[in-house]
């Protein structure tokens, strides 16, 4: 009978901790998506960027992407963030897909202009710059190399 309170002590005890992890985990992922405004951008191509990633600002995520669609008549990726409240973007901002890391990641990063008037919800940021495909630069790399080796 003992072993058997103890087991039962044990499994609660995991229990609770397990409980512990997860409510530590919800409020660092910052999953908070009530407030903000939407804004929209538009790309050639958004390779690396997936749908609840970073929108950041100086490194500081200020905001979220919400969604990717496809325009069927342009063939361009719309892109949807939500920008935080307190974030006033002016209206000659521009929108980058840079990477976090050379193993992948990307995130959507805001460049801010000097306009005095503000994007409002539902706004669109004009000035986008697609991600660098660091595969095709390496392989360019390494054939122009290969070609001044050769003369």
């Amino acid at each position: 009978m003992k072993r058997n309170t103890i087991e039962t002590v044990m499994g609660a005890v995991v229990l609770v901790v397990a409980g512990i992890f997860m409510a530590f985990a919800y409020v660092s992922a910052d999953l908070k998506t009530g407030g903000g405004y939407s804004v929209v951008a538009t790309f050639n191509k958004v390779a690396g960027l997936a749908v609840g990633g970073d929108v950041r600002m100086s490194g500081i995520k200020i905001g979220t992407i919400v969604s990717q669609e496809l325009d069927t008549e342009t063939f361009l990726a719309h892109v949807t963030m939500n920008i935080r409240e307190d974030i006033e973007l002016p209206l000659d901002s521009a929108a980058a897909i840079s990477s976090e890391s050379l193993l992948g990641g990307n995130y959507l990063e805001i460049i801010p202009g000097g306009d005095p008037d503000t994007i409002k919800d539902g706004g669109k940021i004009e000035y986008t710059q697609d991600p660098v495909d660091i595969v095709q630069l390496i392989g360019k790399f390494i054939f122009s190399a290969g070609e001044v080796a050769d003369k």
